[in-house]
């Protein structure tokens, strides 16, 4: 009589599972698919952040076509012989040396604002990355979680019909519909996540209110993640100062200190005379010649506030060269520590390859077996499905993490 309606109500699992899965994929077939190259060009697109730092771009080639800055001329009225008014005008004019470290200042400012663009690149595609794998793990955890639900769900309601006929104790009832009810709020809060990671990859491709979905389901990923993994770990040298010669934000921070050391020679430079040139009446008024030219020299006799210009030119050098320090120790620390994190999660994702994932299955696969005919209770196929869905989802967890820390190494190496 148990093992009958233990039959019975594996019969209602699998049409109430059935029934449980239909809408899931329905859903799914309304939402818009997305790959990666997309996602990446699309937001190379449309990112202001990268609009931005062409305006930035803009703004440095616009200040270097006036390098070339002299000051402005000086309109005179001057009585020289005290006979009458007459106007001139005089212009002073920096020796060629200024303005030649002016257009230097402005070509490494054009120069920097190229390299923060990079900067800005890599870190646009790095969030793109990001945000899709975190698409992918919250679609993979709802198709999973989905899956369970239908399981539990199911067998909660053979429970209950067992229970009104007397095969199963109140408290076997009980277990089944608190662990049913568990795997529907856990099922509630996947699918929120993943309405989150759709609106915050809609957000970077411009797309905020659409369901997008991925194109490639991240637990397939995990066996051909596991057979390159060896050898992508084999390919990234452990000596960081080798591993980010490509790095865009150490490129930026020394081109900052390039920067400044064209600003020292700026003002050093503007500490030399200037060239005054004058056309000014300086004649009386019978005089055949009245206006004529004058010539002179501008000395920079004001040394304390050149001095000042210096020492704060040179301060900002130093700053630029301990923030260069600072981006390199920062970088370094993080490049050893997604380096760590890739090795330790690929031996984890070749556990779970090797090991895990195929236990979880079997587990699963044995313990339907032993129900349906009638030589398991359902605790210990709560407990057996329970253990074997840890088992996956660990393993999900375990692709996610292996992904992010190779976006990390990518960004870091300026690939």
């Amino acid at each position: 009589m148990k093992s009958l309606t233990s039959k019975v109500g594996w019969r209602w699992l699998l049409a109430t599972g059935l029934g449980v899965l239909g809408p899931g994929l329905a859903e799914l077939q309304a939402q818009t698919i997305i790959s990666l190259d997309s996602a990446e060009a699309q937001t190379l697109r449309r990112h202001p952040r990268l609009r931005q730092s062409e305006r930035e771009i803009e703004e440095q080639r616009a200040l270097k076509r006036g390098s070339f800055a002299p000051a402005n001329p000086d309109f005179l009225l001057a009585a020289p012989t005290g006979e009458m008014w007459a106007p001139g005008v005089v212009q002073t004019i920096d020796l060629p040396n200024v303005y030649r470290r002016q257009r230097q200042v402005a070509e490494a400012g054009i120069t920097l604002a190229e390299r923060n663009r990079e900067v800005s690149r890599a870190s646009v595609l790095r969030d793109t990355r990001l945000a899709y794998l975190t698409l992918q793990f919250a679609e993979a955890q709802v198709r999973q979680l989905t899956y369970q639900d239908s399981l539990f769900q199911a067998l909660r309601l053979a429970t209950e019909r067992l229970f009104t006929a007397g095969e199963v104790t109140s408290l076997q009832r009980i277990s089944t519909d608190a662990e049913a009810r568990q795997v529907t709020v856990l099922l509630q809060q996947a699918q929120a996540d993943r309405q989150a990671a759709q609106r915050r990859l809609g957000l970077l491709l411009g797309r905020p209110s659409e369901p997008l979905t991925t194109s490639t389901d991240l637990s397939r990923t995990g066996a051909e993640l596991a057979q390159t993994g060896p050898a992508l770990l084999s390919g990234l040298p452990a000596d960081d100062s080798t591993a980010l010669v490509r790095s865009p934000t150490l490129a930026a921070a020394t081109q900052n200190v390039a920067l400044s050391q064209s600003g020292i020679s700026l003002v050093r430079a503007r500490r030399t005379p200037a060239l005054t040139v004058g056309y000014q009446n300086q004649a009386f008024e019978n005089s055949q010649l009245k206006y004529r030219f004058q010539f002179g020299v501008s000395v920079p006799i004001w040394f304390w506030t050149y001095r000042s210009q210096l020492q704060a030119a040179t301060a900002r050098s130093q700053a630029a060269s301990y923030q260069l320090q600072t981006q390199r120790l920062e970088l370094s620390t993080q490049y050893q520590q997604a380096l760590a994190d890739t090795r330790k999660f690929a031996a984890s994702l070749g556990y779970y390859e090797q090991t895990g994932l195929p236990q979880s299955r079997a587990i699963i696969s044995q313990s339907q077996r032993l129900f349906r005919a009638g030589e398991a209770s359902y605790l210990q196929l709560i407990l057996s499905l329970n253990q074997a869905f840890a088992i996956q989802n660990t393993y999900l967890t375990t692709i996610r993490d292996y992904r992010q820390a190779l976006i990390e190494l990518t960004y870091l190496r300026g690939e």
